[in-house]
């Protein structure tokens, strides 16, 4: 899996929700630099990130997963 992707996605989605990293990072009850880490691809997010990233973000944790990590699993 290629980190960047995940962070690409999760960085789309704070956007298109109207989060700045400091507010997501608030709501996750993480460091604004963990954040940026995740997001610039140098820091490989766990599962249970990822979901709450997505209950966060109110998005199914399906759409933070990067199109060629689906494609590999059908």
């Amino acid at each position: 899996m290629e980190t960047d992707k995940w962070g690409r996605r999760i960085r789309a989605f704070r956007k298109l929700k109207g989060y700045t990293q400091e507010g997501l990072a608030k709501e996750l009850d993480i460091s604004v630099s963990v954040l940026g880490e995740v997001e610039r691809g140098s820091r490989v997010p766990k599962e249970d990130f990822l979901v709450e990233v997505a209950e966060v973000l109110n998005i199914p944790l399906q759409d933070l997963i990067p199109q060629e990590e689906t494609q590999r699993s059908e």
